[in-house]
């Protein structure tokens, strides 16, 4: 594990504190930077580990066991630097010119982007959303649709946009994943974008063989993988007794019922993790190159993750006792957190089990961000 306990126990102190203010404190951020985390999917030829992404989303699993919102934010930001790496290297210099360390946020919902291409580039304006953890950052990569050439990920940087502060919400409020604005259009030049085919078809200038996994398979597993962790947090809450309500202090050990709904709840959030890993440990034995079939899979079944976590919430919000309805409870926090990711078109899993079943049946892929 790269993140160090004394980080993890930072990320605990500071969870209230990153709730209230709608941002993840700096002190935690310095204390992931110095562990490393930052690092994990930058190249090697820029300082960074190259790693393997199964050991990043274990970590990520690990810091939201001590607060989700940090985990979901910090986690986006670091995965960027996979697609950096994938990118020209004029542009990976840019990026990684001050250090492997590099924060990103991201918008990729092309909806309220206005792009046209010119000489050497494209101009871009408009209004994206949902960019966690943006105010950490000095780059953001936002998504946007060029007529007859298709969609495309920007690389701009922080002087050409503004962050309008629209994080009002009923969970991952540590977050901070505000709107991202460019009102005057502002030129990308060419090196800074990344057309989603080359991301499909897994194009790029490194020599890890880790950068041949196309780069949606890394990006799709870090919007969900964190709810994993939230599940885990909510149930050493329930073992500690923490918001629950009842005069009779050995009922949570002897109830058959909410017995039967730990271990569930426990074994929903367990075979996500199981197939998660599996899922990565696969690609990495097939030297990170998975058939069109596999990749398709692995969509849908990172796309379970959150109604599965879900699950387990519901299981054990039933029985957590009166406490945990008053605003503050820590355990309702956990529930509307792990709710707040269903909310990402990545864990929709309806068009990606449509899909799944008509590759199976023997029909052509649909889905290029995979």
């Amino acid at each position: 594990m790269a993140v160090s306990a004394r980080t993890l126990d930072l990320v605990s102190a500071h969870a209230a504190q990153g709730r209230k203010a709608r941002r993840i404190a700096d002190a935690v951020v310095d204390a992931l930077r110095e562990d490393g985390f930052f690092r994990h999917f930058t190249p090697a030829s820029h300082g960074g580990r190259a790693g393997a992404p199964q050991d990043f989303f274990i970590d990520q699993i690990a810091i939201a066991e001590r607060d989700m919102s940090t985990a979901w934010a910090l986690g986006i930001v670091a995965v960027h630097n996979y697609q950096i790496a994938l990118m020209a290297l004029q542009t990976q210099d840019e990026v990684f010119g001050d250090g492997p360390d590099a924060m990103i946020s991201s918008s990729y919902n092309p909806v309220g982007a206005k792009a046209h291409a010119v000489d050497g580039g494209f101009m871009l304006s408009g209004r994206w959303g949902w960019s966690s953890g943006c105010l950490h950052c000095n780059w953001v990569l936002l998504g946007g649709v060029i007529p007859g050439d298709g969609y495309r990920t920007f690389l701009v940087p922080a002087s050409d946009y503004r962050i309008e502060d629209t994080w009002h919400t009923m969970g991952l409020q540590g977050t901070g994943s505000n709107d991202i604005v460019i009102d005057t259009p502002v030129f990308v030049p060419e090196h800074r974008t990344h057309r989603q085919m080359d991301g499909f078809n897994s194009v790029h200038h490194q020599t890890s063989p880790v950068y041949d996994l196309p780069w949606a398979q890394v990006f799709i597993r870090v919007v969900n993988t964190a709810a994993i962790g939230a599940v885990r947090h909510a149930l050493v809450l329930f073992r500690d007794r923490v918001g629950l309500s009842s005069t009779d202090m050995t009922k949570t050990a002897t109830d058959p019922d909410v017995l039967d709904r730990i271990a569930r709840a426990s074994n929903l959030a367990e075979e996500c993790l199981s197939v998660m890993v599996s899922n990565f440990e696969a690609m990495e034995a097939a030297q990170w190159k998975p058939t069109i079939e596999e990749r398709v899979r692995y969509r849908y079944q990172a796309s379970l993750v959150a109604d599965r976590c879900i699950e387990a919430m519901d299981l054990l919000m039933d029985v957590a006792g009166g406490r945990s309805v008053y605003l503050g409870s820590e355990f309702q926090d956990l529930w509307h957190d792990v709710r707040m990711a269903r909310a990402h078109v990545a864990n929709n899993p309806v068009g990606f089990a449509r899909n799944y079943a008509s590759v199976l049946m023997g029909g052509e892929n649909g889905d290029y961000f995979l």
